[in-house]
């Protein structure tokens, strides 16, 4: 047991580190033997955990945003807040974490055009990595229209447009290098506003 433990230890440990050389030099640029330099091992020692490149790059990916989703998660379970402040809280939590990892953004939009060049579909593999962001969100509208503090708006359409601006914010971090998130910040507010049985009391 202790070995399985030490060895998911050490598979953590190189994909954190392997997430930093990947933002500091981009996917392209990044190799096996870099890999294992930074972590202090051989490449024969990198083989045991991973098979290539790639592999570590997709593991980092999906270790960094199942740390997001679980975060997000308790805060969609924190039954005694209000449904419009979970809302409010996931999406700001969601904003903050693309301007904390922006570079990765701009890697990952770099891996996702390689993927098109060799004729795969690069929307298959985003569509796998936010399905159980787009079902967060899905359940807190729900909860919120059930206990009747938003409208009985369309849970369909108002995933879409806040999964709308979670794409617009990531382009603008990633690609424009936005660097004031404060007008995401009101675009959220103003568009759970709209959704509010009630209007929002501002005084």
């Amino acid at each position: 047991m202790a070995i399985i433990v030490e060895h998911e230890k050490r598979k953590r440990e190189i994909l954190d580190k392997a997430l930093d050389i990947f933002m500091e030099e981009g996917y392209e640029d990044v190799t096996f033997q870099k890999i294992a330099d930074r972590c202090g091992i051989t490449r024969t020692t990198l083989y045991i955990y991973f098979k290539n490149k790639r592999e570590i790059f997709l593991w980092s990916i999906k270790q960094l945003t199942g740390e997001i989703e679980s975060s997000l998660l308790t805060i969609a379970q924190a039954a005694d807040i209000p449904v419009r402040e979970r809302l409010n809280k996931i999406l700001y939590t969601i904003l903050d974490k693309c301007a904390e990892n922006r570079r990765l953004f701009t890697v990952t939009l770099t891996y996702l055009l390689q993927l098109k060049k060799t004729g795969k579909d690069p929307a298959v593999r985003v569509r796998r990595r936010i399905l159980r962001l787009r079902h967060l969100l899905s359940t807190v509208i729900i909860e919120g229209i059930n206990t009747g503090e938003f409208k009985p708006v369309s849970v369909h359409n108002t995933n879409e447009l806040l999964y709308s601006i979670i794409e617009s914010a990531i382009f603008r971090l990633a690609v424009l290098d936005q660097k004031d998130i404060s007008e995401l910040r009101t675009t959220f507010d103003l568009t759970v506003s709209g959704i509010l049985a009630q209007p929002a009391d501002n005084t």
